[in-house]
C-alpha cells in the first residue's frame, strides 16, 4: 500500500512541508499533484515500499508524509522526492524546495510570501506584527499540523527571528 490518504497516516508520520513561491493556478496544481502521486505510488527505500501521502493546501503548500512504521525513508528516497520537485520547479518557473521565504497571512486573509530580509523590514516598520499568522514549514511530524502550522508569529520561531528585542 504505497500511497494512501493523508488523514489515514498516523499522527507520528514523518512530514515534509514544501511551499510554492507563488500561488499555483489550477492546471499547475494538477500537474504538480499528478507528478507527486506518481512518485508516491512507487516510493520505496532499499526495495521496501513506503506508505506515503500528500495534501495540497492554500494553493501554496505541499505536505508529504510517510508512515515510518511501514518502512523508514532513506536519504536516497528523500532525495528522490526532492528531485521530482526540482524537476517541477524547472518546468514551471516556480520555487518549491527553497525554504528561504517567510509565508504569512495578510490582513485580507491571503497567503503571502516575503524574503526574510523583507519580512524583517516589514516587522520593524509594523507592517506585520506578533499577531500576524505565519506558517511554519519546518514541522516534521503530521500531528504538529493541527497546532503549529499556522499560528500567530508570537507562538512560532518567527518571534525570535524577527522580534528579538521582545524575547
Amino acid at each position: 500500500m504505497p500511497r494512501t490518504e493523508f488523514d489515514a497516516l498516523p499522527d507520528d508520520a514523518r512530514l515534509w512541508v514544501f511551499s510554492s513561491s507563488r500561488p499555483l493556478a489550477p492546471d499547475e496544481s494538477e500537474a504538480l499533484l499528478t507528478r507527486v502521486d506518481g512518485f508516491l505510488d512507487g516510493w520505496n527505500a532499499h526495495g521496501h515500499p513506503l506508505t506515503g501521502a500528500r495534501e495540497w493546501r492554500e494553493h501554496r503548500f505541499l505536505l508529504v508524509a510517510v508512515d515510518e512504521a511501514s518502512a523508514p525513508p532513506s536519504g536516497c528516497s528523500i532525495d528522490a522526492l526532492h528531485r521530482i520537485l526540482k524537476e517541477y520547479e524547472a518546468s514551471r518557473g516556480v520555487g518549491m524546495t527553497d525554504h528561504a521565504d517567510v509565508l504569512y497571512r495578510d490582513g485580507d486573509g491571503a497567503v503571502r510570501s516575503a524574503p526574510r530580509l523583507d519580512f524583517a523590514r516589514m516587522a520593524k516598520a509594523g507592517e506585520v506584527g506578533l499577531d500576524t499568522p505565519v506558517f511554519d514549514t519546518t514541522l516534521t511530524r503530521k500531528a504538529d499540523l493541527a497546532t503549529a502550522f499556522e499560528v500567530p508569529a508570537t507562538a512560532a520561531w518567527h518571534r525570535r527571528a524577527f522580534w528579538r528585542q521582545l524575547t
